[in-house]
């Protein structure tokens, strides 16, 4: 995980006492919220919610990805809270959700709260082996549950499917680490094919998940949160263009940024230096307001709401 010479006591003691200037908004994030239960399910539009965390509407299906609504990422309430203004959803907000997509169990992406509060809601859960044990603990049925290994694939309904894919990544909650799988996604829906990224450093898996499910139209991709300590385990931003070329994703979304601080470096930091080398290698890129509306079938707008 960590650079070589790294060790965890320098990576705690530069968590707890470096200091980086604008490593959070000082303004209430610009954020919107829909009425989600009165669109049509025949509507196919994608919402960012902020971080790693996404609605999906495709050919007659809803998806819900990695969502963290709780206000914060991580198992205390009062550490590593959202932004002012950048969580306008709760669970009540969402409509039945044909389809949750969990890419592993860092407290980012699989919230206790959260999925408490939208179980009711919940269809199927398409996740990586051994996440479930997670969710069954937490009283869900193990029948809706679906863990895949890397490269297989699930078979859904009227023409969608679903493969996990590799990702260089790592899992754990506390002390205990790499105990589940950490994993992409492919998903084809009758329509379209979706990269659903997770977390995942650069790697040769692009290429090959490229040449093997592309070309995609859209990747779902993260562009926040590293550092040079740990340079294997999350893209720098310029490595998110190289890995859009090698996956030939027609148009991609960045997250895992815009909600929460989690590494030592300016909020939007990671935003900026992506556009700038997306527009180098030209590149089609898609940034959102928080809980907008990003209609699929029409043309996109790239909206720089953090300036």
């Amino acid at each position: 995980m960590f650079a070589e010479g790294v060790t965890w006591q320098a990576m705690m003691k530069e968590t707890m006492f470096s200091k980086v200037d604008n490593i959070k908004p000082n303004f209430v994030v610009p954020s919107q919220k829909k009425d989600l239960k009165i669109r049509d399910i025949n509507e196919n539009f994608i919402i960012w919610l902020g971080h790693s965390s996404y609605y999906l509407q495709m050919d007659g299906k809803s998806f819900l990805i990695d969502p963290i609504l709780s206000g914060h990422a991580s198992p205390f309430w009062f550490t590593i809270k959202n932004f002012k203004g950048s969580n306008p959803y709760s669970a009540d907000d969402f409509p039945e959700i044909d389809y949750l997509i969990i890419t592993h169990n860092h407290w980012d992406h699989l919230d206790y709260k959260t999925l408490i509060q939208l179980h009711p809601k919940i269809k199927t859960i398409i996740t990586g082996l051994v996440t479930g044990a997670h969710l069954e603990h937490w009283k869900f049925n193990q029948n809706l549950i679906n863990e895949l290994d890397w490269n297989e694939k699930l078979t859904l309904e009227n023409g969608f499917e679903i493969t996990a894919v590799p990702a260089r990544h790592f899992s754990g909650r506390l002390f205990k680490r790499n105990q589940i799988l950490w994993t992409s996604f492919v998903l084809k829906t009758p329509s379209k094919t979706i990269f659903i990224n997770g977390d995942s450093g650069r790697d040769y898996h692009y290429k090959e998940i490229g040449d093997k499910f592309g070309p995609f139209d859209l990747a779902i991709m993260e562009c926040g949160q590293y550092n040079y300590k740990w340079p294997l385990v999350h893209h720098f931003p310029e490595e998110v263009v190289q890995s859009i070329i090698d996956l030939k994703a027609v148009w991609f979304i960045p997250g895992h940024w815009g909600k929460f601080a989690l590494a030592k470096h300016p909020w939007d930091e990671s935003i900026n230096r992506v556009i700038r080398e997306s527009e180098k290698f030209k590149t089609s890129i898609l940034t959102p307001i928080i809980g907008d509306i990003v209609n699929l079938d029409e043309k996109f707008i790239q909206h720089k709401w953090w300036n």
